[in-house]
């Protein structure tokens, strides 16, 4: 946490930014990430009163345009992912971070001009294909941190991310509320323009494409197959899924359960904010901690440790009979998790061969949208079958069941590949 804060500090940076050739990508890639997690999630508060003010120009209905909006996204991004990611191995990674943050300089500008609600499914859908922020700036960093420091590279990441889901949604807030939904997807995209232009002049890239035997160029097809042949790879990804599903499931119920356990019902969308916050920046502080435990000890120790005590926390979530219940256990839950999606990966870059960055964080990106696709859908639904409680169960369950699989199955890194 210590480092954070040190890292926050202007002259910290400069001095590191001189330091050396790893270093600077990793500080650089920090500062560029949490600018553009900023502008993208500065929309957020409001995309949805942004789509009803638009209205439906077609059959689909406001309702419908509402989830698409994020469905299609994230459905356009799985399938669009590991396409960029296999791309940036014979291209180069920096490149594929400066297409993700110019072109949705492009798409979100545009955002502000639409006229229907159909008309901004399809740009969102766009978004989904062009941009991918997480997984190209995962690339960049895995392909030149020494191995031995990836758990802190990408818990610094993390925090990036958190620092930017942070105060995004509040920046995006106050605009739209001040100068109108416009001015918002403006301030967006002037943001992703800075972060763009933060990796253009901050990231010296010496990428060599790695030469396959014989000097025969691999399919896309046959180098995700190579990728998910290693051992432990599959089963990574399928942590990850499990990971991120079950974080997402209960987003969405979750100002219902809240007014479960509240006095004053009115206050139920302050207290959700504040409930989402906390677990984030505790996420995003103990990711890096972890992160280094895991560089002198062992990241599979620390996933499995994690994924335990997040399924411990969310049945508990269960049996919550207060808020002051729920806000301590998802702080709990943000620690865990901090563990988890840091150590997740890390163990991808220690199981993978360097020169295969782009393609394997290109499928985790992949993993992570599909995920985000179907985890609320299924969380929703669950809770109107079976009731809001049930979701928390159901979650837990999943992160035992990673925990035992992580155990059973996960091989154990090594520094070198």
């Amino acid at each position: 946490m210590v480092q954070v804060f040190r890292l926050m500090r202007f002259s910290f940076f400069i001095d590191k930014i001189n330091n050396t050739s790893w270093q600077r990508t990793l500080y650089v890639m920090f500062f560029a990430r949490m600018i553009a997690m900023i502008g993208f999630s500065s929309i957020f508060p409001f995309l949805p009163l942004y789509v009803k003010s638009l209205g439906s120009a077609t059959s689909l209905g406001v309702d419908l345009c509402v989830g698409l909006v994020y469905s299609g996204q994230a459905f356009s991004m799985m399938i669009a992912s590991p396409i960029w990611g296999a791309l940036s191995d014979r291209w180069g990674r920096k490149i594929m971070v400066e297409r993700a943050m110019f072109g949705g300089v492009v798409i979100m500008s545009l955002m502000a001009f639409v006229s229907s609600a159909e008309e901004l499914v399809f740009l969102r859908m766009i978004q989904g294909m062009i941009t991918g922020i997480m997984g190209s700036t995962n690339a960049l960093v895995a392909a030149c941190v020494p191995r031995g420091r990836m758990g802190y590279a990408m818990g610094m990441m993390t925090v990036g991310v958190g620092l930017g889901l942070g105060l995004g949604p509040v920046i995006g807030g106050v605009v739209a509320d001040a100068f109108g939904y416009d001015a918002a997807f403006y301030v967006t995209a002037i943001l992703l323009l800075l972060a763009g232009f933060i990796t253009l002049w901050g990231v010296e890239e010496e990428f060599e494409p790695v030469v396959n035997k014989g000097d025969k160029k691999v399919s896309f097809i046959a180098s995700w197959r190579r990728i998910l042949s290693l051992p432990g790879v599959m089963l990574i990804y399928s942590l990850r899924f499990i990971n991120q599903m079950s974080r997402i499931l209960f987003i969405p119920i979750l100002p219902l359960f809240a007014l479960t356990l509240l006095e004053d019902p009115e206050g139920v969308n302050s207290f959700t904010g504040v409930v989402i916050g906390l677990s984030s920046l505790a996420t995003a502080f103990f990711s890096v901690y972890l992160g280094q435990v895991g560089d002198r000890g062992s990241h599979r120790k620390i996933l499995i440790v994690c994924l335990a005590l997040a399924g411990v926390f969310f049945v508990s979530h269960g049996f919550a009979q207060n808020a002051w219940q729920l806000l301590v256990l998802q702080v709990f839950y943000g620690v865990a998790l901090g563990g988890s999606v840091t150590g997740i990966s890390a163990l991808l870059a220690h199981l993978t061969k360097h020169g295969d960055e782009g393609a394997v964080y290109g499928l985790d990106s992949s993993v992570n949208s599909g995920a985000r696709m179907l985890g609320p859908l299924l969380g929703v639904g669950i809770s109107a079958a079976l009731g809001v409680r049930t979701v928390f169960f159901l979650a837990g369950s999943l992160y035992i069941v990673a925990c035992i699989l992580a155990l059973w199955k996960l091989p154990k890194e090594t520094v070198e590949n």
